[in-house]
């Protein structure tokens, strides 16, 4: 080995420590928890190696509605943000005044408290003794019936915390294709323009494959955050996210940790294993997504 090549071990062994540290070894010693039957956490003993643990997870009532539940999330918010947020980031990049401001505002909400956005949408959602929300004053003004979003149906509540998810994770991605609009060379616009070709020609051939990196980034991130989601229900339904049935794989895997239910390492361990395995194959699936349909 060259000193060049030495160096650069050298500038990399920093990261390669903490990334050891900090992720490969506790994601080994999550996968033998998983297969450590009757695991107890206080005396450091099991009584069996195998696959008992991932078979009662995936029979658990409440981890097949924690699944079901962030898969909804993933498939709701992930695509319904990311192209609510580029006509959004088009809106902007046409505009030449007050768009540093415009772009601020869109902004505020990635830097505001995740619970003070979640007791906003209480109010806004939520029925009281004293009013029905504004949402609800809204539809009664329309003529529709009120809903409780928060205590009612499944579907209301869901409803209630995909708009949730959206309007969190929607100012971060309007600054990605923002900046990623703004950087697409001018002079591809200037030729097309020259060319006559429609504003919507000039957007699916020049403008979307220019700035697919970016979408691509947007989705990948997007489907592993939605898929990592707990603290957003929290913020709407409280800390006991299975009575109100809308706990997500990440809720179940603390719950089995920490929470009512808590004291089952291992079957924490395999929940959070099977988390990893579906975010590996949805990620390896849109990698190769990307080789046809992502621009470099």
């Amino acid at each position: 080995m060259d000193n060049k090549s030495m160096k650069g071990w050298l500038y990399l062994l920093p990261a390669i420590f903490f990334l050891g540290v900090f992720m490969v070894y506790p994601l080994a010693d999550v996968f033998i928890y998983s297969f450590e039957e009757g695991y107890n956490s206080a005396s450091q003993t099991f009584f069996g190696i195998g696959g008992y643990n991932y078979s009662y997870v995936l029979h658990d009532p409440y981890f097949l509605q924690a699944l079901k539940n962030t898969f909804l999330l993933v498939v709701i918010t992930v695509p319904v943000s990311t192209l609510i947020a580029l006509l959004i980031s088009l809106g902007l990049t046409s505009i030449t005044k007050l768009r540093d401001l415009y772009q601020t505002i869109f902004f505020l909400p990635y830097v505001t408290n995740t619970l003070a956005i979640g007791l906003v949408f209480m109010i806004l959602f939520k029925k009281t003794p004293y009013s029905d929300g504004m949402v609800n004053m809204l539809l009664n003004l329309f003529g529709a019936g009120s809903v409780d979003f928060i205590d009612g149906p499944y579907w209301a509540k869901m409803t209630v915390l995909c708009i949730y998810t959206v309007w969190v994770v929607l100012p971060f991605k309007i600054l990605i294709l923002t900046s990623a609009l703004l950087s697409v060379n001018q002079d591809y616009y200037n030729a097309a323009r020259v060319d006559g070709t429609s504003k919507f020609r000039i957007f699916m051939r020049i403008t979307l494959p220019m700035i697919s990196p970016s979408i691509f980034y947007l989705v990948i991130t997007g489907f592993i955050g939605a898929f990592k989601a707990y603290s957003d229900a929290v913020a709407l339904f409280g800390t006991n996210l299975n009575a109100a049935g809308m706990n997500t794989i990440v809720g179940y895997v603390y719950d089995m940790l920490y929470g009512d239910s808590g004291g089952y390492p291992s079957y924490a361990a395999a929940a959070a294993l099977i988390l990893f395995v579906i975010v590996l194959t949805i990620t390896c699936i849109n990698m190769l997504i990307r080789r046809k349909h992502v621009y470099i």
